[in-house]
């Protein structure tokens, strides 16, 4: 499956689980998104890939300053733990977070 397959299958997977009614499960599938597409971001620039989870790959891009400020905030709103979901930042729509850092990895892409 190509990395843009794998990207869509995950997003696909987030917007099932939010209509379900599962959150959690929509904020885990919305984060491995995001790792997919930076791995495939990362490939594309020859660079090292970042070793870790999915959430090590959202507080990589919260710390790449060359990043918009937009993209970083909505990694750290997406890798911000539920049971701090009443504490800034946190996300109420992961989907759309996650929607925004991909659409930035992937600009310019091949």
């Amino acid at each position: 499956m190509s990395p843009s397959a794998r990207i869509n299958h995950e997003l696909s997977a987030a917007e099932q689980a939010w209509s379900d009614g599962n959150e959690g499960k929509a904020r885990v599938c919305a984060r491995r998104a995001v790792a997919l597409a930076a791995e495939s971001w990362l490939a594309r620039l020859a660079k090292p890939l970042w070793r870790g989870d999915a959430m090590e790959h959202l507080r990589r891009i919260q710390q790449q300053e060359a990043f918009p400020l937009s993209v970083r905030q909505a990694a750290e709103r997406l890798s911000t733990a539920v049971t701090r979901r009443h504490e800034a930042p946190f996300t109420c729509d992961p989907i759309s977070d996650a929607r925004l850092i991909i659409d930035h990895l992937t600009a310019g892409a091949p």
